[in-house]
């Protein structure tokens, strides 16, 4: 059994039978250590109640400021599901001060910055990027918007929302958005399982008042976290920050609902639509960030998808030409993660792409990644790393979303160790754990016929 010693530069010797073979004499030279972080993160809370984190990066020439909200469709019911998404189009209508859309964002843009606003599963940004010396009056109007936002124009604004999600629907009304298809089979009836835009029923019915409830529900200082990223001062900032947030209401922490106990694995769902391609989801319930094969689990979904030449894209495209893309990925919500295969190919070719990744997925199981594998892996690791000291708005969502919901504010140094950490054992191991035909749903849209539909269903076996 391989074991793993640290080495030099903290990097690792892997042993076999008690022999020490270093990176270098295997001809797997992990390139030069990663360098010094050249950032100091420091925290702080404002009087109102409004968590601070900045990213204090003097090597930068831009900030980046974000708001990082507790809302998303995770914190929604039945009832108000795509109310969080309707309220991030609702805030760009303008405030007091910017009283409509066009003020709203010519403000920022006169400064040479854009507001962006998202909503996920599990929280929403709302970002803006600017040169240093803009940063008091950006947010001068980002606090006059979330003191103070109109919430008009409600109509013009549904019409939009509802154009937006068309692409989640076929032309009968059925939804045909493959990840929110899988992840309501996941999680039936649970939050997890909404789709972030909500019903077409419930955002046809959505009113004014409705709105404003939500906002103040989920959109109090509590509930909230202000990221600052680039060549700030953290007192500067705090002080800043105090005084124009002075008047945002307090409001209450909102908590998830925990992840239902029981994950109903090995279902295949088929959705029928007229399309020239099928798309075919693989998904799988994952772990949590603090898990202690986390680490592995991200080297794991690496090996399988982190370039051209990585398992997937090889096998599947460039040796079987099964299809023209297919991607492994990962969604962290903290405590819990999903993992998914997603591919599209012609409907004759589905039963064969199928066997394909069901095939990599059954090899990780049950062998050893290779020790090429793993020091690739952990190389493009380190280097995307190092890549991130000069991004100012990942640095900024980075720790911003990681305060939100009091997770290890980790530098790059230590998330580099943990990464440095994994062994070959540890990647089959969790690959065990996760990537079972018991822990699988199968989620198929497109046109699949009675033939196509019999060979997938004999594939997927729990």
């Amino acid at each position: 059994m391989d074991r793993v010693i640290p080495g030099k530069y903290g990097l690792l010797r892997l042993v076999h039978g008690g022999r020490a073979r270093s990176l270098l004499q295997m001809g797997m030279d992990l390139g030069p250590p990663l360098s010094s972080f050249p950032c100091q993160i420091k925290t702080g809370i404002l009087p109102c109640g409004l968590r601070l984190v900045t990213v204090q990066a003097p090597h930068l020439h831009m900030t980046a400021m974000g708001l990082f909200v507790r809302a998303g469709s995770r914190f929604e019911h039945e009832s108000t599901n795509g109310l969080s998404h309707f309220v991030e189009h609702m805030l760009f209508r303008g405030s007091k001060n910017y009283p409509n859309s066009l003020a709203l964002n010519h403000a920022f843009e006169e400064r040479c910055g854009m507001l962006s606003g998202e909503t996920g599963r599990d929280y929403s940004l709302y970002q803006v990027t600017m040169h240093p010396g803009d940063l008091r009056e950006a947010m001068v109007i980002l606090g006059d918007l979330f003191t103070s936002p109109k919430f008009s124009d409600i109509e013009l604004e549904r019409a939009i929302v509802l154009e937006e999600i068309l692409d989640d629907f076929d032309e009968r009304g059925k939804r045909v958005n493959i990840d929110d298809v899988a992840r309501d089979i996941a999680f039936p009836g649970h939050p997890l399982g909404f789709p972030i835009t909500g019903p077409e029923s419930n955002i046809r019915g959505f009113t004014r008042a409705d709105v404003v409830r939500h906002f103040k529900r989920t959109h109090g200082a509590k509930n909230m976290v202000l990221a600052v990223a680039g060549p700030v001062s953290h007192a500067k900032v705090m002080t800043m920050a105090s005084r124009i947030f002075a008047d945002l209401p307090a409001g209450k922490l909102v908590e998830p609902e925990a992840p239902p106990a029981v994950y109903p694995g090995g279902k295949l769902k088929l959705v029928p639509t007229d399309s020239s391609q099928v798309e075919i989801q693989f998904l799988f319930r994952a772990l949590p960030d603090e898990d202690a094969d986390y680490p592995a689990l991200v080297t794991l979904m690496r090996v399988l998808d982190d370039g051209m030449s990585t398992r997937l894209h090889y096998r599947v495209c460039d040796r079987k030409g099964l299809a023209y893309h297919v991607n492994a990925g990962m969604d962290s919500m903290g405590d819990v993660s999903v993992c998914d295969v997603t591919a599209a190919c012609a409907p004759k070719k589905l039963p064969a792409l199928a066997a394909e990744i069901l095939a990599i997925l059954g090899e990780l199981r049950e062998a050893h990644i290779t020790e090429t594998e793993l020091m690739k892996v952990k190389r493009r690791y380190a280097r995307d790393l190092e890549a991130g000291f000069d991004d100012v708005e990942g640095l900024a969502a980075f720790y911003g979303a990681n305060l939100l919901f009091d997770r290890p504010l980790r530098t790059p140094i230590h998330r580099q160790r943990r990464m440095d950490a994994v062994t070959m054992d540890q990647v089959r191991e969790v690959a065990r754990r996760v990537l079972t035909p018991e822990n699988m749903i199968t989620t198929v849209v497109g046109s699949t016929s009675k033939t196509v539909s019999k060979k997938l269903r004999s594939l997927i076996k729990p």
